[in-house]
């Protein structure tokens, strides 16, 4: 049953559902699907979709762009409002790509960072009087100051630090009750509220000293490490916001003769665009008028600025260079590459790899030692004689050093600190435990064409064999034979087709049409042109098929070579290369002194796969494969006990790629490569793969460091809080607890923002 809403298409309030954020309602109410409770969202236009089992039409914020953060953990981000699953505190809203709030995360943290500051200063005002007001400081110092009321006076000030400067604490305290999820916030908001109800006791009449000192110096360290913490943090996530910032907030479109100043996010596919010199392109598209070379180093890792002429195509985000270009936008901001790469980023963010359960299982284990701890240590001291104050005060200190907060941030940052890195490198990341299981990687099986070589094909050689079925009068059967395969060829993409193409092209021959085309699975293409069955077939077609190659037949090493077969009879060939790349040979050899062998599977000849490998020095090569034998070879080497990494860039490899134990798919590939892989490399260059294997490696290193050091500073600072070293006069004061927390917190962050791809 179909359903609708009618909405203005002004700025209105909308209702969302934050477990199915395509449910989208103008009033307060349930979600149909799972009963959960709408919450408010703020939308612009609205349109209509419906939903992957077709069953209603449910209305979807035009701008699918707007994203949640959680104000205490900015590395996570979510595609929905609701609650952080770290600490359960409301996710905020974030700038959107296209929006004209590009700087809104920033501007966001920011905000929280101040809060934070102004806070801490405020507190440090109070500090001062109740640390002088406080009795135990008194003694210590051997002053005294009293008054009738001072200790009312110290009450009031104490109430204005806990309310005010533990606000934080204790809001985080109550969200993750209720989310059931107690973590820092909660330990933190705990232990002040424990110090400051016992201290009020003290005050109307309970025996004993009250904690108002500690309580407020252990309050002042929270809010100044959450300050410096939070910074660390924002300049560790930062490469995200980065991509985001990279889409412009404006575009010049062209109405006729006029230029008109429109929202990015409002661009449609036909719109045609204008891109001035230095400016960044708005929609990715095609050039219609102008050239230029365009910066795209951000959006690929290529360092060289890329030269673009009328005809090619522009991605959204690049910089332009001197030149002024039209552009006729492709799609939409929310389709453009920079959005998925975005979106691919986010998601790779948001997933969790076997390193980050572990370290959630960690943290969660934290907050329940924490606790039982704390409890039994305050239980220890006093009811082995100590006062209640001193029992008291060691627990509080258990409970706030072992906050997981070091251990809940070790593995994410290093997350979104990498994940954004490879991104801007043109590694895309869509599976994280793929990325992090690259440092297992014992054999990489490469894929030649597109890959080791350039992918583009030149024709060198037409050869006609001898007799040709393919005489014409006035017509050489070289032409011919260019002619009919480019009729075959005219509808592919394969980089012999293109090769082909261009021949043809050059000699100005006009390609025919074709009936019946049918595809032969790796081998090649045939169909009926002009009342001929014609063929376009590999090497392999012949021997298969046991037809003779004449004894004439002499082809060169690095040539790849298509045969062209009329009405059954072997007509001619046609012989293209394709050049090796450049940076090939440096990354094989980077993988051998990383002890990791690389292998070359292709369906080409074995002269030219011999040629390739020795070339480039590879362990071995296995040519002339089919589909179905990819896989079967990928699966021979893991027999072996590889731990086996394929690259591939087309449908025949998208078998391979699931069955390796890491696919890679090159970014000129299709998009069943893909979606198959979990790595994608946007240039197709080798030396790509080299960087993605020693960025994993790194990676998990600075993730380990981080475990280490998180679940270490607690091994140790968890004894000398509960008092182990009290006989040997050594004893942590809750305040002194915060400090080690904080810092233990800071860095992890800063280890974290450390990590570069070389």
């Amino acid at each position: 049953m179909e359903h609708q809403h009618n909405h203005s298409e002004n700025t209105v309030l909308h209702y969302t559902c934050p477990m199915h954020p395509e449910i989208v309602q103008d009033k307060p109410g349930n979600c149909p699907k799972c009963g959960m409770t709408l919450v408010e969202m703020k939308t612009g236009n609205i349109e209509k979709s419906v939903d992957k089992n077709n069953e209603a039409v449910t209305d979807v914020a035009e701008d699918t762009f707007q994203k949640y953060t959680c104000p205490m953990h900015p590395h996570i981000i979510k595609d929905a409002p609701g609650k952080c699953p770290l600490c359960g505190m409301k996710l905020e809203p974030v700038a959107s790509v296209g929006s004209d709030t590009s700087h809104g995360k920033h501007n966001m943290h920011s905000g929280m960072i101040a809060d934070f500051k102004k806070r801490f200063y405020v507190v440090l005002a109070l500090t001062i009087p109740i640390m002088l007001l406080s009795e135990m400081i008194q003694q210590w110092l051997h002053f005294n100051i009293a008054f009738a009321g001072s200790k009312y006076v110290l009450l009031s000030l104490s109430t204005i630090v806990f309310f005010y400067g533990g606000w934080p604490f204790l809001k985080g305290l109550v969200d993750e009750t209720k989310a059931k999820n107690p973590g820092m916030m909660f330990l933190i908001g705990f232990a002040i509220t424990v110090a400051y109800a016992y201290s009020v006791a003290v005050v109307f009449g309970l025996q004993g000293m009250d904690f108002f000192w500690e309580l407020a110096t252990l309050i002042l360290i929270m809010l100044l490490g959450h300050w410096i913490e939070m910074r660390s943090v924002a300049g560790a996530s930062r490469e995200l916001e980065l991509l985001v910032q990279l889409m412009p907030a404006e575009a010049h479109k062209l109405n006729g003769e006029q230029v008109e100043e429109v929202k990015t996010a409002s661009l449609k596919e036909g719109d045609i665009i204008m891109i001035k010199p230095g400016e960044k392109v708005a929609a990715d598209g095609i050039i219609t008028e102008g050239e230029s070379y365009l910066n795209e180093s951000m959006l690929t890792g290529e360092s060289k600025p890329v030269q673009k002429v009328k005809g090619e195509k522009v991605i959204a985000g690049a910089i332009n260079g001197n030149g002024s270009i039209k552009v006729a936008v492709s799609q939409g901001a929310k389709d453009s590459y920079l959005s998925q790469v975005i979106k691919l980023v986010q998601d790779a963010q948001n997933s969790k790899s076997n390193t980050q359960l572990l370290a959630d299982t960690a943290a969660k284990w934290l907050t329940i030692i924490a606790i039982v701890s704390g409890i039994s240590t305050f239980l220890f001291w006093y009811l082995t004689g100590q006062t209640l104050a001193f029992a008291m005060e060691r627990m509080v200190t258990v409970i706030v050093i072992c906050c997981p907060h070091a251990l809940g941030l070790a593995v994410p940052l290093v997350v979104a600190k990498s994940t954004a890195l490879a991104a801007k490198s043109g590694l895309l990341i869509k599976n994280r435990t793929a990325f992090e299981n690259a440092r297992k990687i014992t054999t990489i099986v490469f894929d030649k064409t597109g890959t080791l070589t350039v992918g583009k094909f030149e024709v060198t050689k037409i050869v006609s064999l001898s007799p040709s079925p393919l005489e014409r009068a006035g017509v050489k059967p070289e032409n011919e034979i260019i002619r009919l395969a480019s009729a075959l060829e005219q509808k592919s993409e394969h980089p012999i087709a293109t090769g082909i193409l261009q021949k043809v092209k050059e000699l100005s021959i006009i390609i025919p049409s074709t009936e019946n085309f049918n595809a032969i699975t790796g081998k090649g293409v045939e169909a009926t042109v002009e009342g001929k069955k014609i063929l376009v077939v590999s090497p392999g077609y012949l021997h298969e098929n046991k037809i003779a190659l004449p004894e004439s037949f002499v082809v060169n090493d690095t040539e790849t070579i298509v045969f062209l077969i009329v009405e059954n009879s072997l007509a001619g060939y046609i012989a293209l290369s394709d050049e090796i790349r450049p940076e090939s040979a440096d990354a094989i050899k980077t993988l051998k002194e990383n002890n990791i062998k690389s292998i070359l599977l292709t369906g080409d000849n074995q002269k030219v796969a011999k040629s390739v490998s020795d070339t480039l020095g590879m362990e071995s090569f296995i040519a002339e494969v089919q589909p179905h034998q990819k896989l079967e070879k990928i699966k021979e080497l893991q027999s072996k006990g590889e731990f086996v990494a394929m690259t591939g860039d087309g449908v025949n490899d998208a078998p391979a790629l699931a069955q390796a134990d890491i696919g890679i798919a090159v970014g000129s590939g299709s998009d069943i490569a893909a979606e198959t892989a979990g790595i994608i490399l946007v240039n197709s260059n080798p030396k790509d793969v080299v960087n993605l294997i020693l960025f994993g490696k790194a990676t998990h290193r600075k993730m380990i460091q981080n475990l280490l050091w998180a679940t270490g500073y607690n091994v140790i600072a968890l004894p000398l809080a509960a008092g182990v070293l009290y006989n040997q006069g050594i004893l942590l004061s809750p305040a002194a607890g915060a400090a080690l927390m904080t810092v233990s917190t800071v860095v992890v962050a800063i280890n974290a923002s450390m990590l570069k791809i070389k």
